[in-house]
């Protein structure tokens, strides 16, 4: 899940602008988390399109479909952003993990963190409906 003990210090601080986020929880576990939710939907989704009969359910999910392309479409430019903005910082802890840092995340990019946390639950509560 993308819930991290740092996701609630981000919440509380979006409003104001001044979030920060580990560079390790970056490359650990927000990217690839978010590659995993893309999988998720996309093969929740089709699934659910393949085998559904009602006309009325496959234009729900196709619309479904299109909602979190277009959230991850969103979540992907900001976290292309902060990787660009900060791509020394990554490659430093990708290569030493003790060598941590906080990233200051700007208004977009603290709130694209906070949707792909709330878009990794939608598409939990979406594939425990089936």
């Amino acid at each position: 899940m993308l819930r991290h003990p740092q996701s609630d210090a981000i919440r509380s601080t979006v409003k104001s602008h001044a979030a920060n986020i580990s560079a390790l929880y970056v490359v650990n576990e927000l990217i690839p988390k978010i590659k995993a939710v893309e999988k998720q939907i996309e093969h929740t989704i089709s699934t659910v399109l393949k085998t559904s009969q009602t006309p009325l359910h496959i234009e729900r999910y196709t619309k479904l479909q299109a909602e979190f392309q277009l959230e991850l479409t969103m979540i992907r430019m900001n976290l292309d952003h902060l990787l660009q903005r900060y791509h020394k910082e990554l490659e430093v802890v990708m290569q030493d993990s003790r060598q941590d840092v906080l990233l200051s995340l700007d208004a977009f990019e603290a709130t694209a963190i906070q949707n792909a946390q709330q878009l990794y639950q939608r598409v939990q509560q979406l594939q425990q409906r089936q």
